[in-house]
């Protein structure tokens, strides 16, 4: 029997990236793009290779070709970093796992560093598809948790719980991560928004290699820990954009939410330096009369558009600056 499961994509909507800062944060999925596990027993475990993750080329400008796309590492890190923390959560939750072994292969259709959590989409899939191989279940508030360690401790990527949780539970998600609650219990609150309950939604994407997440968030995350006053300021004003957000979602006041969008990525220029590509998308957005800010890192936006012919001109106009937009699929 074959075992598949799949991960999507995802966009931070509202508070990113103050979840890696006990923050909050609003996020939807995005159907549209996602990562693939096939999982069936084997007499050895065996990780397939994709195209990524082979060593092999023609010549060295393939290689440069292959690192620009793909960056200096595939797939299959993701993957033996998921295992090995997934037999060790069983290990420590006193959890036998079955004398049984397998091949895994992935695929995923998930722009690269773009800020669509490309990375964290496999190793969630991977998980789903371990907890189905081994029948193990993995309580719903607790998995995002170990998709993160799996990469804090075992990959070494800053990043936080935002990506995973979304991940997981799918659709919309408003999610606390309130500091004594996370460190207590180990994961944040998060609570389900229906996605019915949306405006019009975009997403534009660069069409060529963005810059990689745990680098782009580096010194924020330095000068956090440093207690800089305008640093921990800046993201509890993030985060509080959040909680309006989720507010003016439950009453259809789509004119606030357009608002806070704009805010969210105006803020986060006061903290973080912006690529003039990354400026030049989010200038272009607005400048069609859209609301305009990162889905993640960089490399992708999100926002609200009014009427068709808006979402056209943003198509056009995104297009100049070799960037893709399509309508997220959320359920």
């Amino acid at each position: 029997m074959i075992i598949e499961t799949r991960a999507y994509a995802r966009a931070g909507l509202l508070g990113n990236p103050s979840d890696g800062y006990f923050g909050k944060t609003i996020s939807i999925i995005i159907r549209n793009f996602g990562a693939s596990i096939s999982v069936y027993e084997t007499p050895e475990l065996k990780i397939e290779e994709t195209e990524v993750d082979i060593n092999t080329f023609r010549n060295v400008y393939q290689l440069v070709d292959s690192v620009k796309l793909s960056g200096y590492y595939g797939g299959t890190r993701l993957i033996k970093a998921a295992i090995k923390k997934f037999v060790e959560y069983c290990e420590t939750s006193g959890i036998r796992l079955g004398h049984k072994n397998f091949t895994i292969r992935y695929r995923s259709s998930i722009p690269r560093q773009v800020g669509l959590a490309g990375s964290s989409a496999i190793i969630a899939a991977t998980m789903k598809a371990l907890m189905q191989f081994y029948d193990v279940d993995i309580h719903k508030h607790i998995l995002p948790t170990l998709i993160l360690r799996t990469e804090t401790d075992e990959l070494g990527i800053n990043a936080g719980l935002q990506d995973r949780v979304i991940q997981v539970y799918e659709g919309c998600v408003y999610m606390d991560f309130e500091k004594e609650h996370l460190q207590k219990k180990g994961y944040g609150k998060y609570t389900p928004i229906d996605p019915a309950l949306l405006p019009k939604l975009y997403l534009a994407y660069k069409v060529e290699l963005g810059k990689v997440s745990g680098a782009a968030l580096s010194n924020v995350r330095e000068l956090y820990d440093k207690g800089d006053e305008f640093v921990t300021g800046t993201l509890a004003e993030i985060a509080n954009l959040a909680e309006q957000g989720r507010s003016a979602i439950l009453k259809k006041d789509y004119n606030t939410l357009n608002k806070l969008i704009d805010m969210n990525f105006d803020l986060r220029c006061k903290i973080m330096n912006i690529s003039d590509s990354n400026m030049e998308m989010v200038q272009t957005a607005r400048a069609c009369g859209a609301s305009a800010k990162f889905s993640g890192s960089g490399g992708a936006i999100i926002g609200m558009y009014e009427d068709d012919e808006m979402l056209r001109r943003l198509i056009l106009n995104l297009k100049k600056v070799n960037a893709r937009v399509i309508k997220p699929i959320i359920f």
